[in-house]
């Protein structure tokens, strides 16, 4: 027992003597944001003791899943150092689709559904291509898709105006059900843990195997440990109201596969090379307009699916879909969660601590009764911190000869 014990104590001094060294090199990860995430919780549930309650952050769980699937497809964007100005737009057309065919026209929801994807996926795919073969600024393409993919929805709402889904069709419970059996929370906290223990163990055998640094043995474990504390606490708060939400399983499922394709698969190398160099990306063989192309596809797909899953949590379309601040916002998750504007660093994660953020502080603005202008001064001010951090770590990594 004791020598178990002195074996995981001399793995958390390993885990934080390695932190210690990325955080003078400048690779701060995503502590800057768990930090400013902490620090948000702890002052409105001083200010009200309602707002760590299961409801709450059962409520907080599906209210980011819309917007924060939006921000992963920005993640990509950034990582080639662009910006996707049409994610709203495409978001709006998608949903707006969905429930022109299902509602009015009487399509069977799983095809009006996956016809509303592909259009995001099409629309992506068109600004992609141009950006590649132009070579115009992503941003000057993108804003000019902004205007056409708006028309176009405004457009297929026609005269209307507002489009209300089924109350108990699909999309609707997209958000609406929860798996109210505690053991499908618990499980799902058991089975992330695995899968990470299992992959961090693998990588850690390869690296040994070819004599690159790697983590120790006590080191995964005691990282894995920490991740299981977190899942199953979360897991016991969400089952302490009505359970596992579908709309935050969905979310995490499709966050993580992502985060596999950008980290495990020759295409997501790919697009990290692009962000650091598009020019010696050319000269390495990497087929940029490609790589540009799927990227932007991704983008539009992502903005589909979060525009049906923002259709869902009010179960209407309008004229005002995708609209409003959900691009600032989807931007500002991405950028909060530590992916970098200078391209080349970030993961899909990113972007679920950034939506956790900003809308953990509209949260605590609602039940607080705190004007909504002091949200935006402080989300705003939350996001320029995270640029300016950014800024420095980059410099920092520049010194180091790391960037």
């Amino acid at each position: 027992m004791v020598k178990s014990l002195r074996a995981v104590a001399r793995g958390a001094q390993s885990a934080v003597t390695v932190v210690r060294r990325r955080l003078r090199a400048g690779e701060l990860g995503s502590l800057p944001v768990v930090l400013v995430l902490a620090v948000v919780w702890i002052t409105f549930q001083c200010l009200n003791q309602n707002f760590l309650s299961p409801r709450n952050l059962s409520n907080l769980s599906v209210d980011i899943v819309g917007t924060g699937l939006i921000a992963v497809g920005i993640v990509f964007v950034l990582l080639l150092g662009q910006l996707d100005l049409s994610v709203g737009s495409i978001s709006g057309l998608a949903a707006a689709v969905f429930a022109v065919l299902n509602v009015n026209n009487g399509v069977p929801e799983w095809l009006a559904l996956v016809v509303a994807v592909l259009v995001g996926t099409v629309a992506g795919t068109i600004q992609g291509y141009s950006i590649a073969r132009t070579r115009v600024p992503a941003f000057v393409v993108t804003l000019a898709g902004l205007l056409t993919w708006n028309g176009l929805m405004l457009a297929v709402l026609g005269d209307s105006g507002t489009v209300n889904l089924d109350e108990d069709g699909l999309v609707a419970r997209l958000t609406s059900y929860y798996f109210t059996h505690d053991a499908v929370a618990y499980g799902l906290a058991a089975v992330a843990a695995g899968a990470v223990f299992l992959v961090s163990d693998r990588d850690r055998r390869r690296r040994r195997a070819v004599g690159m640094p790697h983590r120790s043995l006590r080191g995964v474990l005691v990282r894995t440990a920490g991740l299981a504390v977190l899942a199953f606490a979360v897991a016991y708060l969400l089952n302490r109201f009505q359970g596992l939400p579908l709309a935050l399983l969905i979310f995490l499922v499709l966050v993580a596969a992502l985060d596999v394709v950008l980290r495990r698969t020759h295409y997501g190398r790919q697009v990290y090379a692009l962000g650091g160099s598009i020019e010696a990306s050319r000269r390495a063989s990497i087929d940029v307009t490609w790589v540009q192309t799927a990227v932007l596809a991704t983008s539009g797909t992502m903005a589909a699916i979060g525009g049906l899953f923002l259709a869902s949590r009010i179960t209407s379309v309008s004229q005002t879909s995708g609209s409003g601040v959900l691009l600032v916002n989807a931007i500002a998750a991405a950028v909060i969660g530590g992916t970098s504007l200078f391209g080349g660093r970030g993961t899909t994660w990113s972007a679920v601590l950034g939506m956790l953020v900003i809308q953990s502080i509209a949260s605590g603005m609602a039940i607080t009764d705190t004007p909504p202008a002091v949200q935006f001064v402080i989300t705003g001010g939350v996001l320029f911190a995270a640029v300016v951090i950014d800024s420095l770590s980059r410099r920092s990594l520049e010194a180091h000869g790391r960037a």
